[in-house]
């Protein structure tokens, strides 16, 4: 006899904003909603984790006060289709800490740590949702074979709404804007 995994109804409907906000952190948690649908993410590896808390420290503590950097949260990109991302580290402004759900306009970069199974989502789908939200800033953080992480940074052209690339940098990111930081990855 073989089991029949049997997955709940809401995972094959699209959901609308109101539904999403009705549901607990709980169920929120490990997935995202693109265009309405549930998308679920695996556990991220601890290196993953390790990467994002390092960066969105670092983040915070150059920012200043107006500033917050936090990881593991919902951006809003869109209420119709529904389509909440998840960013690996967010930079949001402090005086929306209380302020749900978080939208674009409240959020001056996102970091994503690419990983196995997300590769094309990072590097494509999701630069171009958060570039077409307007986020001015996107980092994508790539784990290398050398085990010292590759950083591509871009920024916004908001003429046209996609990212430019700005710089990449092999462990050791340097960067005057959006303010001034430097972060030392090779050791993670």
């Amino acid at each position: 006899m073989t089991a029949e995994m049997v997955t709940p109804a809401w995972m094959h409907e699209q959901v609308s904003a109101e539904q999403y906000d009705s549901w607990s952190e709980e169920q929120c948690a490990g997935i995202e909603i693109v265009d309405g649908m549930v998308v679920v993410s695996p556990s991220a590896s601890k290196r993953h984790n390790r990467l994002a808390r390092i960066l969105a420290n670092a983040l915070e503590a150059a920012a200043g006060p107006d500033w917050n950097a936090d990881t593991d949260f919902d951006v809003r990109l869109q209420d119709v289709p529904l389509t909440n991302r998840r960013p690996d580290v967010v930079v949001y402004r402090a005086d929306t800490l209380d302020v749900t759900p978080t939208r674009p306009e409240h959020v001056l970069l996102v970091a994503e740590v690419v990983s196995p199974g997300s590769e094309t989502t990072d590097r494509t789908v999701k630069t171009e949702q958060y570039a077409k939200a307007g986020i001015a800033f996107y980092w994508r953080v790539e784990q290398a074979v050398t085990g010292v992480p590759l950083v591509y940074t871009y920024v916004l052209d908001p003429a046209v709404g996609v990212y430019r690339e700005a710089d990449v940098f092999t462990g050791v990111v340097k960067v005057v804007a959006p303010f001034p930081v430097e972060i030392d990855l090779g050791a993670v």
